[in-house]
């Protein structure tokens, strides 16, 4: 069949449409007041050119399911997740499903962030839940039903199962139905009934990720990967100091290396443009650049951690209280005084930052791994003049992004479209790995002060915390939705709202965003990444103080909360916490809620001493325990629990980034170290059985892993280590 000419918009976004080969789906997206369809490609016989799909979901005449996904696959096992969503409700044969990342469209903005199409918070698989379950029941809803008008049979007396529908002996593929159900009218969604959790058959079970094959066989395209005819790669050469400027540049030598074809100046700095990425870094090694450095030169790192420190003893914005914290200090039987400290840390995604761009004089094309597609097409639009809906994003698979490839202002892409639009051909912009850890954007550092006044028995009366740290989003567009009252809520999160804060009769939170001109972002888990530390390792500092046992007093603490209680006990459980460990051993314990995933981990480590005297943590074995609600996919979410703890280990025993006259010092691994291969402890991972509210599981699994670790220094050798990451004394003897 022909593919409809011209069909309006209108048309489209009202009813399904058959496109040569395929069925098209449309349904009212619940709670995003718009509807949605997708697309299916014309048929490669009719010679025509495919529809650019737009929703999530199309059926082929060979029975191929392709999924759509509104958000980016960047390891954390969504273009697996989203398919068995729609795979349940379509009963579709999971053989036959193909996924792609759609393209930037309001139809795929993220029900959890509004009017923004992105990927991030461990927001996707609970935020599309129900929209993808429903565009899979409105698909077969339509087959059928045009299966019943074939048959000549009631609807109600046909079943599905393995994309086909039966009636008696009778089985139609859905492929043979495509045709007849593309010209229906689409199903009333409130006419859709979904299944019940007791009749499925994919969700909920362990499934194998549908990536892993193309991956293996390099077939999956990154950025990186991007090539065609014509296409250009340029480095920029940018400023040494965060805020510095060009005021001149000799591009003679550069221009002189083999394969450079242009330098040209860009608002982020001077970009050599060259046919390859070689040519064009050796191009940029040439490049004589005299920079206006500005007042970043004047950037330290540890005289900003003395800085943070006093105003950490100052009142700040108050940003959680509750009775008198000062006057119910004084009546504390004990008190715990502390500071707690950690770094700036960049992203340092395996994948460095890259963008391809082709601008004509009717569109702009896009090639990029990208956390924040609206956002880039809005700054691609303004930089080339052109209407959003003429820039194009074509996502690729990220190679890491951990929040580095989702920035309010679209660095990379605004960056990339510039130096397309000067060069004036289509262009790769490529970031080296120093080029981004060391002009990036960072997780900010913080500095806390806490006392806390416990009663005779040990239980906190009066809690006092300041933290001082950047603001993520200060200055920002998302400002207006993250900051009330001065209170940047991604700053506190975990401190003012914790269970342990919130239970004490007098507290008080307070918070300082001093502005230091570095550039800060959300990094994976975002404020819990160091709040988690803080606040468990704190808990740790008052069992101790209180002379309670550390897994009993946290039972206390939180014996009016449920969730927390039953990450804590699974994964105490099937640690063998009451067992002795071996000798040389120690154990450490915490449990965090974030992203509305409760998770807790027990570590067992060891000190290991070097010849030189120094000395390290060797983690050996965490078992974790997570209250996710319902894990669609369990052993994805195993695998993001095993990936955050190895992510948040990097930051625990290495990472770190220090300025020195506003010039970040790390580069690459080698100074900017993650964990290592052999670093990896032994991971085990058990999922809380739980009907409760759906969390995320991207990120939930880092917070938790540096007090565990930091506890169990402190339980094998007494010294309690508040600042990451972490760096036990040499020579340390186990605790006696």
């Amino acid at each position: 069949m022909n593919a409809v000419p011209d069909p309006s918009r209108r048309r489209f976004l009202r009813t399904g449409a058959l496109v040569g080969g395929g069925l098209v789906i449309a349904f009212v997206v619940p709670g995003a007041k718009r509807f949605a369809m997708a697309q299916a490609p014309a048929a490669a016989s009719a010679g025509a050119a495919p529809f650019a799909p737009n929703a999530f979901l199309r059926v082929g005449i060979d029975d191929s399911v392709t999924v759509l996904l509104a958000h980016s696959e960047m390891g954390q096992g969504i273009w697996t997740a989203l398919p068995m969503l729609i795979a349940e409700e379509l009963d579709a044969d999971w053989s036959k499903i193909k996924v792609e990342h759609a393209p930037a469209a309001p139809a795929y903005n993220n029900l959890a962030f509004g009017n923004i199409q992105g990927t991030g918070g461990s927001t996707t698989t609970w935020s599309e839940f129900d929209r993808y379950r429903q565009a899979g029941a409105a698909a077969r809803a339509l087959l059928v039903q045009a299966a019943a008008a074939r048959l000549k049979v009631p609807a109600e007396q046909l079943r599905t199962e393995n994309g086909v529908v039966v009636s008696g002996e009778q089985r139609l593929r859905y492929g043979e139905l495509v045709e007849d159900a593309a010209k229906l009218q689409a199903p009333d969604p409130k006419s859709l009934k979904l299944k019940d959790a007791k009749d499925w058959k994919i969700i909920g079970k362990p499934t194998p990720r549908l990536d892993t094959p193309e991956k293996i066989t390099g077939r999956a395209q990154f950025g990186m990967d991007v090539q065609f005819e014509g296409l250009r790669t340029a480095v920029v050469a940018r400023a040494p100091v965060f805020g510095g400027k060009v005021k001149s540049f000799d591009a003679t030598a550069a221009k002189a290396v083999p394969g450079v074809r242009d330098v040209v100046q860009v608002p982020s700095g001077v970009a050599v443009i060259a046919d390859h990425y070689w040519a064009a870094k050796l191009g940029r090694d040439a490049l004589q650049v005299e920079w206006d450095l500005g007042p970043g030169a004047t950037l330290d790192s540890t005289a900003l951690r003395e800085q943070f420190a006093k105003l950490s003893l100052t009142p700040g914005a108050v940003a959680a209280r509750a009775g008198d914290a000062v006057a119910a200090m004084s009546g504390a039987a004990h008190t715990v005084e502390v500071e707690y400290a950690v770094p700036y840390l960049a992203h340092a995604p395996m994948e460095p930052l890259n963008c391809t761009v082709k601008i004509d004089a009717d569109k702009c094309e896009i090639w990029t791994g990208t956390q924040f597609q609206t956002v880039d097409q809005q700054v691609a639009a303004r930089i080339t003049g052109l209407k959003p809906e003429q820039i194009f994003i074509h996502t690729a698979f990220l190679g890491g992004g951990f929040g580095r490839r989702a920035t309010p202002t679209s660095d990379f892409v605004t960056e990339a479209v510039e130096v397309a639009k000067a060069a004036k051909v289509p262009v790769k912009t490529v970031w080296s790995r120093e080029d981004d850890i060391r002009g990036g954007y960072y997780r900010p550092a913080y500095v806390q002060h806490a006392k806390v006044g416990l009663d005779a028995e040990g239980k906190p009366v009066a809690w006092l915390q300041t933290l001082v740290g950047q603001s993520i989003t200060a200055g920002t567009p998302f400002a207006a939705f993250t900051i009330k009252d001065g209170i940047d809520a991604t700053s506190v999160e975990g401190v003012a709202d914790s269970p342990y804060v919130k239970g004490t009769p007098a507290h008080r939170v307070d918070l300082h965003s001093p502005d230091t001109g570095i550039p800060v972002l959300w990094w994976r888990s975002v404020g819990h990444s160091y709040n988690g530390f803080v606040m468990e390792s704190l808990v740790d500092e008052l069992a101790h103080a209180a002379g309670k046992e550390p897994l009993e007093y946290r039972r206390l603490l939180l014996k009016d909360h449920p969730r927390h209680l039953a990450a804590l006990n699974l994964a105490a459980e099937k640690f063998g916490w009451s067992k002795p460990l071996a000798q040389g051993r120690g154990k450490g314990i915490a449990v965090h809620e974030s992203f509305g995933s409760y998770v807790a981990q027990a570590a067992e480590i060891s000190i290991e001493n070097a010849p030189d005297g120094s000395s390290a943590i060797k983690v050996h074995r965490v078992v974790c325990a997570i209250d996710c609600g319902l894990a669609v996919n369990p052993g994805a979410v195993e695998a993001q629990m095993q990936s955050g703890i190895a992510f948040g280990l990097g930051a625990v025993l290495h990472s770190r980034l220090t300025l020195k006259e506003g010039r970040v010092q790390e580069s690459n691994y080698h100074d900017y170290t993650v964990l290592r291969m052999h670093e990896m402890p032994l991971v085990e991972v058990h999922i809380v059985p739980s009907t409760e509210k759906m969390g995320g599981v991207g990120e939930p699994g880092t917070p938790p892993i540096a007090p565990a670790v930091a506890n169990a220094v402190f339980a094998l050798t007494g010294q309690r280590l508040r600042e990451l990451p972490l760096q036990p004394a040499p020579a340390t003897a186990p605790k006696a």
